[in-house]
């Protein structure tokens, strides 16, 4: 990873960790909202986690914009089984265009050699310190590794806009937050007039 060249917008993602909370929340919604929820959308959750991270359309509607936003899908299992598309194999490599100019996605398997957290963590200070990056969007497995996250970024640029989602809100770091599970929530049609009592 250290000598690709990267967008200037990046999503770093522990694909494993979004794939078993995308199954929680479908687990508890369809018995909350009594219908059957479908697999999240994948372009759909990356545009929202793009505007998470503050990325937005083009000013203009007449002007094409040249935007890039690099996704990295980090996993160890074959699939992310409650996304579609969902298979590695059919995702790496490929791109679509929406709203917000061109993602591409690349996954990269977590092999036997190394851990998930340490490759999350490797990438995440690679990334961040990389010159043409302006804008980190991190979706780690919180839960787990949110103190060595907060830790590997805790000098990165100030000039670039870093933004972590988590589940709920945690302590401290120089970087914005954001809660995974709206992006979730829109990505598998999940509406605000579903959930209200």
């Amino acid at each position: 990873m250290k000598e690709q060249q990267w967008s200037e917008n990046v999503i770093l993602v522990d694909a494993d960790y979004v794939d078993k909370v995308a199954f929680d929340l479908i687990v508890n919604f369809e018995r909350m909202i009594g219908r059957p929820i479908p697999k999240a959308d994948m372009a759909r959750w990356l545009e929202c986690v793009a505007l998470d991270g503050g990325i937005r359309p083009a000013e203009k509607k007449d002007v094409k914009e040249e935007r890039s936003v690099q996704v990295v899908l980090l996993h160890k299992k074959n699939q992310m089984e409650n996304f579609m598309p969902g298979n590695y194999g059919e995702l790496d490599g490929k791109a679509f265009t929406g709203e917000l100019g061109e993602f591409l996605i690349s996954c990269v398997v977590v092999e036997d050699m190394v851990t998930m957290e340490d490759l999350f963590i490797d990438s995440m200070q690679v990334i961040s310190n990389a010159a043409e990056v302006r804008r980190l969007i991190v979706v780690p497995d919180a839960e787990h590794i949110y103190n060595k996250v907060r830790e590997g970024l805790r000098h990165a640029d100030d000039e670039k806009r870093i933004t972590v989602l988590a589940m709920q809100p945690m302590r401290g770091g120089n970087f914005r937050q954001e809660i995974l599970g709206y992006s979730l929530m829109a990505a598998l049609g999940i509406r605000a007039d579903e959930i209200k009592e």
